[in-house]
């Protein structure tokens, strides 16, 4: 009877096939965390083989093009391709980055350029130009997203998102019993 259609049996498969909200919910997360994960590995990846980092924002001396809270995503060129107009941020030795605009560019040799700054809600340019021969030039800015970049790179929250994230793959990677067909109450003849 290999081919005769059987409605206790497709009845029996159906019901085992049902899935419960806790796979639902599993499955779901594991699915986020994947991403999450996926988006982790393509920023690295971003980040070594093209340069590009992320910079936040923690002055107004770019508002309003690029308000304090803002994050952006930054690349590193070569000084020399840094043109009057882009914004850009130069290394300070002892000091934190600035990010400003460039007013001025001039050349010293085919690695090194001198770069006046503006910041654009600066009135003044900055006191003193910078010799540099790498610059990040911001690709883009989006506004108030550094104060969750900040706070999500606390040491307590990444360790809480790590025994999180541990806690989930062990979840759902628990072995689990097989579940057994529900009995059915057999019909009187």
């Amino acid at each position: 009877m290999s081919g005769a259609f059987d409605p206790v049996g497709s009845r029996r498969r159906a019901a085992n096939n049902r899935r419960r909200p806790a796979d639902v919910v599993r499955e779901t997360l594991l699915n986020l965390a994947a991403i999450g994960g996926a988006i982790c590995i393509l920023l690295t990846l971003a980040a070594v083989l093209f340069h590009i980092t992320l910079i936040m924002f923690k002055t107004g001396s770019m508002s309003p093009t690029i308000p304090a809270g803002s994050l952006a995503v930054v690349r590193e060129v070569p000084a020399t391709e840094a043109r009057i107009g882009d914004v850009v941020t130069v290394d300070r030795p002892g000091q934190l980055p600035v990010t400003h605009r460039v007013t001025s560019s001039r050349m010293v040799d085919a690695t090194t350029a001198i770069l006046t700054l503006k910041g654009d809600a600066n009135p003044v340019e900055d006191p003193a130009p910078y010799t540099v021969s790498k610059v990040r030039t911001v690709l883009y800015s989006v506004p108030g997203i550094a104060y969750f970049v900040a706070g999500a790179s606390n040491p307590w929250v990444l360790g809480g998102t790590t025994v999180a994230v541990s806690a989930l793959v062990t979840w759902a990677l628990w072995p689990r019993p097989e579940r057994a067909p529900r009995a059915r109450p057999k019909a009187k003849a």
